[in-house]
């Protein structure tokens, strides 16, 4: 799917993992108040958000760091319009499906399809019914891109979908 060489992390969020993590953060909490440490529980309650937010914001410059290689991308030279239904499903603190969704909207300009955002951070039946186990998850037709999609493979996919009806009348 990506770009990226075999020695990085695959460039998308498993999302157990996601969930997992705000479940310990939440655990966290709690545990500092059940044992009576209010300082602890309220650094725990402000710093842990701070530093997901400053890893989500700056994920761009620190993913080499993290093993993930790098997020670079640019637009491609030429791309068609395409009359098509592109779905986008992401999750609440995945530092990809920003990246991801930015690369669709500058497409969407170009190419003028129709974009769907869908966050299934709190919709585990989309989930349970697409299959759906890592973000971000670009769906166009039956086709799919899961994970860090550089704006080339968008636009392929999005260029060979075929398009939608506008009228089923004739």
């Amino acid at each position: 799917m990506t770009t990226q060489q075999s020695s990085f992390k695959q460039q998308q969020c498993r999302v157990p993992s996601l969930v997992f993590s705000w479940l310990i953060y939440l655990a966290g909490f709690a545990y500092m108040g059940y044992e009576g440490h209010w300082v602890g529980g309220l650094f725990w309650l402000v710093l842990v958000p701070c530093v997901r937010l400053a890893l989500y914001k700056g994920f761009r410059n620190i993913s080499r760091f993290l093993g993930y290689g790098r997020v670079d991308d640019q637009l491609p030279a030429n791309v068609s319009k395409a009359h098509v239904a592109v779905s986008f499903y992401s999750f609440f603190s995945c530092p990809f499906c920003p990246i991801v969704l930015q690369r669709l909207e500058a497409l969407q300009e170009q190419m003028g399809f129709t974009l769907e955002k869908i966050d299934v951070t709190l919709k585990p039946q989309i989930l349970m019914s697409k299959g759906i186990l890592t973000v971000p998850v670009v769906e166009v037709g039956k086709n799919r891109l899961v994970g860090n999609a550089t704006t080339e493979q968008l636009a392929r996919l999005i260029g060979l979908a075929q398009p939608f009806e506008l009228s089923k009348a004739s």
